[in-house]
């Protein structure tokens, strides 16, 4: 099984590539998925990282608060997504 783990506050000028490299030490990285706007393509500064459900801990725990290009990174399990309202 695995885990998605929400990484917040991250650099703009972040690439996938850094993350998978910032969380491989605390386990197998499955997956990167760093979220851009959808009008402007610009980085948002949050993503997702899948992982080993047994790393995924490890990995909040260490890099939870840890700094990453000048940055306090947020990292916690991630959440389902809520459904929007239906906008009229």
């Amino acid at each position: 099984m695995s885990k998605s783990l929400y990484v917040g506050n991250l650099p703009w000028s972040a690439t996938e590539e850094e993350v998978q490299n910032l969380f491989a030490p605390h386990g197998n990285v499955l997956s990167v998925k760093l979220i851009n706007d959808r009008e402007t393509g610009r980085a948002r500064g949050f993503g997702f990282v899948e992982m080993d459900d047994s790393d995924a801990a490890t990995a909040v725990e260490a890099l939870d608060g840890s700094s990453f290009g000048g940055r306090t990174l947020r990292v916690n399990e991630a959440q389902p997504k809520a459904p929007r309202q239906p906008r009229y």
